[in-house]
């Protein structure tokens, strides 16, 4: 059996379009989202203007129709979703949490693009914190990881594919 997993993410990494949608509700939770995933980018060599666009979104509702818009555009090798959703009394939190898991996983699907989830799903803004501290541990240092692994496994069997039919 094969390994096609990788923890070398700086492949080629340096010359990747990587898209971030964020939700700008719970604001102070998804802003250490999107500086962990910015971390991230930058520690493979994925930096800038030109490498990375920020995409701020109302909220996590939001999220997949800016994913799937930003992947159609041509303009992006993967794109990162970040978002905080936090439970409270009434079943509003399960309906959003499954409606944006479920958007974004679609968007991923139909468009070929590597999306990946850093949407936050909590019990508090306490767990919400924790779950966007500083380094690894964050949720968007993690989800920016996967995209580019996730870049590089579909550039893999991409070229396998082609050269295949060639």
């Amino acid at each position: 059996m094969k390994d096609t997993s990788s923890n070398d993410v700086a492949f080629v990494a340096s010359s990747l379009r990587i898209g971030i949608v964020v939700s700008v509700y719970h604001s102070s939770v998804t802003k250490s989202l999107r500086d962990g995933a910015l971390a991230a980018l930058s520690s493979v060599d994925i930096r800038g203007d030109d490498a990375v666009t920020v995409i701020d979104v109302p909220g996590a509702f939001e999220i997949p129709f800016a994913a799937r818009r930003a992947a159609e555009s041509g303009s992006f090798d993967a794109i990162v979703c970040l978002g905080c959703l936090i439970k409270g009394e009434t079943p509003h939190f399960e309906y959003i949490a499954s409606a944006v898991a479920h958007g974004v996983m679609a968007a991923s699907q139909e468009t070929g693009l590597p999306i990946t989830f850093g949407v936050l799903t909590t019990n508090s803004p306490a767990e919400a914190m924790t779950r966007a501290g500083q380094g690894a541990s964050n949720k968007g240092w993690e989800a920016a990881i996967a995209a580019v692994q996730l870049v590089q496994i579909a550039r893999k069997f991409r070229r396998k594919s082609e050269g295949a039919s060639g």
